[in-house]
């Protein structure tokens, strides 16, 4: 199958191709991480470094995933004043302004979580979110580093001064909506549901036929597919499926550019453009839904290329539960 149609935000990338690729590899956001990162760590005491600080190489820096658990790295929790600052500082220069609303967002939830299940689910804290730095954060070598914790996990690998992978990038909500109290009707990850469902009721009936893949939503997106070590699967290397986006009419592929804005436009604007044009160049890229359709009941979808993948699900907690994510097919962890 051919690539997406280049209209829109994608059009302007495959114009610009692979020099632009190579040239403009995130320097700016790349510079601004390592001097962050560097701030932060002259503020630790050796105890605090220790459980902040990692080997570039570890294995940790793939042990990775989205659910409450015991993790590696160091909390928020565990910070001064002044480090939190540092520490936010080195999360926001990973997101952009509305990325950075999402993450923030999506931390404060646990004191809704906390309060809706009165002790009796996993604990609920909204400084429970851990920094781990992998390497020296430099302009030279290899470095990386992550934030992560219940609902959260972004991922940065770095090369001589320039992002080299921002992915895998999970955002989750619990609850997606707030149905009572005094947030009642915060949606953190409107978007990027509501688009695609705009996305799919635009589809004529052959192509809903085609992109219906099952009546029935999955339990979770594929990245929870833990396996045996803990860490969240790959993304899937099989075929991609639901309907091609490369036939898509002008109305269908503007929906489908606001769909995938809708996760970029979270990140750096240097990432942002190295993610649209991962999917520029993508071959065979589809668009799949799965179960109702209709956010208040158990919904689903997935967008596929052979560089990129979208992963989506609404199906716990009375589909008020929301998981997503960006993957890289190839590039994840800079691999």
């Amino acid at each position: 199958m051919g690539r997406i149609k280049p209209t829109l935000v994608l059009g302007s990338l495959l114009i610009v191709g692979m020099t632009f690729w190579a040239a403009a590899q995130m320097d700016p956001t790349g510079t601004s991480m390592a001097t962050v990162a560097s701030r932060l760590l002259t503020t630790l005491d050796a105890n605090q470094k220790a459980q902040a600080t990692f080997a570039y190489d570890s294995p940790e820096r793939l042990n990775w995933h989205f659910i409450p658990r015991e993790r590696k790295g160091l909390p928020l929790k565990a910070m001064s004043h002044e480090q939190r600052a540092l520490a936010f500082g080195l999360i926001s220069s990973g997101l952009s302004r509305s990325g950075t609303i999402k993450a923030t967002t999506i931390m404060s939830l646990e004191a809704i979580l906390r309060d809706l299940e009165k002790g009796s689910g996993p604990v609920r804290d909204p400084e429970l979110y851990f920094i781990s730095i992998f390497g020296d954060p430099s302009a030279k070598g290899h470095w990386g580093w992550r934030v992560e914790g219940h609902h959260l996990s972004l991922n940065f690998t770095l090369n001589d001064g320039k992002i080299v992978a921002a992915t895998p990038a999970f955002f989750g909500a619990n609850p997606a909506e707030v149905r009572q109290g005094p947030r009642e009707g915060l949606r953190t990850l409107a978007d990027v549901e509501d688009t695609a469902l705009r996305l799919f009721q635009a589809l004529d009936p052959a192509q809903q036929k085609a992109a219906l893949v099952a009546d029935k939503a999955p339990a979770d997106i594929p990245s929870n597919n833990g396996n045996a070590a803990g860490l969240a699967t790959d993304p899937p290397q099989g075929e991609a499926k639901g309907t091609p986006v490369a036939g898509f009419n002008d109305l269908q592929q503007r929906l489908f550019d606001e769909l995938l804005q809708a996760y970029t436009s979270d990140m750096p604007a240097d990432v942002a453009r190295s993610w649209l044009y991962d999917a520029a160049r993508s071959q065979n890229v589809r668009f799949a839904w799965y179960g109702a359709v209709d956010r208040s009941q158990p919904h689903a979808y997935s967008v596929q290329g052979s560089h990129f993948e979208i992963e989506f699900n609404n199906t716990q907690t009375g589909a008020n539960h929301i998981h997503s994510a960006w993957r890289s097919i190839d590039n994840d962890f800079g691999s």
